[in-house]
């Protein structure tokens, strides 16, 4: 009905509208995507628009954009170019998709707020005087926007899933070891490349299971995508809170609201029974996170140090000189990130405490997973918070614990939104599988997405 060549002009348009507000999108590569799109309208208009080559390029032609911290082919990154060894080249020579440009992540990745020293800060597009998220900010900001379809993502304590809720659009992290994570920077090691994934973000609930297809090439055999979900038959948990962590937020009362809302609806719609459930070493999320991060691998591999990716492979950074460096303006870091180096140094003052959160950890997920089984899904917020003030995070720092601690289990988690607060946030909720079941969390999303209305327009009501 349009050809390729409308769709990305009339996206460039957008972005070239909101984007000196929100910050979001930090380089583009409109004239290469513009070149693009003509390739694609002339390869239709030769008659190559049959259903084979639909099924062979599902993402033909669509625009989307990328986490800076992945390397793309025509953008030069602050991270290494990795890009012809990474899945992004199978994103999009077997897509192909037409890239836009690259959005904005925090320093390192390592913090719930996209804001560094070399693009500045991303804005959240419902308030520009709240925060996009992080550290995929960016894309959440630019899809809330509605500047991109779908977007790519990284996440290793919720960098996914916090952006796509604190932006209102659907986020999936897949069950770890599904989705390569080469090509960008920070890269995981050690112990840490079973806790990042790599996933997809996007404005409509049906595109996170066609760009996970895609995303996860010959590794998207270990999932059941194929497998037909009966809503009926999946047995619902729900958990309104951690328990009660002294280190996070309570849940804000909208959030609770949310989350009843759905709980009612799938008990008088579906007529199953949601079982509300507590688990009590959810309450220690935070600190199991943290051991877990810092713990060794099976064959006894430390942890990279953040404070060596800070020091970008020369000196190493001394956090306590850094901190009062940036007390006088002088620090080229930002203040999660010494904030982050100092936590780490921390942690490893403890091993004895450290061991016993890692053994706890492992507890919990064995629980976690007989739970849920083959066929449960777990309601649980996806923050304490709706979207912060700029710079609020700072005073409560482990909030995102509520997304952390299912990096360290290993399990698939769609984010989806559940409509506006009174103030004109977004809501959401999270939708726990145990692993390789992500067909079920991105079926309950669907389901979820016609029932509340999915993602809205910022500025619509």
């Amino acid at each position: 009905q349009v050809t390729c060549t409308e769709v990305v002009e009339t996206y460039v348009e957008r972005i070239r509208e909101v984007n000196p507000l929100i910050n979001a999108l930090v380089k583009d590569r409109f004239e290469e995507a513009l070149r693009e799109a003509q390739q694609v309208d002339q390869l239709l208009s030769e008659g190559h628009g049959d259903d084979s080559l639909e099924e062979k390029f599902p993402l033909l032609g669509v625009p989307i954009t990328v986490k800076e911290a992945f390397s793309l082919h025509g953008v030069f990154p602050l991270s290494p170019p990795h890009f012809l060894r990474s899945w992004l080249a199978h994103l999009w020579l077997h897509g192909p998709s037409i890239p836009l440009g690259v959005t904005n992540c925090s320093e390192l990745c390592m913090w719930f707020e996209s804001s560094n020293r070399i693009y500045g800060r991303t804005n959240n597009p419902y308030d520009l005087q709240r925060i996009a998220g992080g550290s995929s900010g960016g894309e959440g900001s630019v899809l809330g926007a509605a500047c991109s379809v779908m977007g790519v993502g990284s996440d290793i304590g919720g960098s996914i899933r916090m952006p796509a809720f604190f932006n209102g659009v659907f986020g999936h992290k897949p069950t770890t070891g599904v989705v390569p994570n080469d090509g960008q920077f920070p890269n995981a090691q050690g112990v840490r490349t079973s806790f990042l994934c790599t996933g997809p973000m996007c404005r409509y609930a049906e595109d996170l299971e066609l760009m996970l297809r895609v995303m996860a090439g010959p590794g998207v055999n270990k999932l059941k995508l194929d497998e037909k979900v009966s809503l009926e038959k999946i047995r619902f948990h729900c958990m309104d809170h951690d328990g009660g962590s002294i280190f996070v937020s309570p849940v804000d009362k909208e959030i609770l609201q949310a989350q009843k809302k759905v709980v009612q609806h799938l008990e008088s719609e579906l007529g199953v029974q949601v079982q509300r459930v507590a688990i009590h070493k959810m309450k220690y999320s935070f600190q199991i996170w943290s051991a877990m991060m810092s713990s060794k691998d099976s064959d006894g591999q430390e942890a990279q140090l953040f404070t060596d990716l800070l020091g970008d492979h020369g000196k190493p950074v001394w956090p306590l000189w850094e901190l009062l460096k940036w007390l006088v303006g002088m620090s080229s870091h930002t203040l999660p990130a010494i904030a982050l180096a100092l936590t780490e140094k921390l942690m490893k003052l403890n091993p004895g405490g450290n061991a016993k959160l890692v053994s706890m950890g492992k507890s919990l997920q064995e629980e976690v997973e007989a739970l849920l089984g083959p066929d449960g899904v777990l309601l649980y917020p996806s923050h304490p918070t709706t979207a912060p003030r700029h710079h609020s995070p700072i005073c409560m720092p482990f909030n995102f614990a509520y997304t952390a601690i299912f990096n360290v289990l290993g399990l698939p988690v769609t984010q989806c939104p559940l409509g506006l607060s009174s103030e004109g946030l977004p809501l959401g909720i999270q939708l726990v599988a145990a692993s390789y079941n992500d067909h079920l969390t991105l079926a309950v999303a669907r389901y979820l997405e016609e029932a509340f209305g999915g993602w809205v327009l910022p500025g619509k009501v």
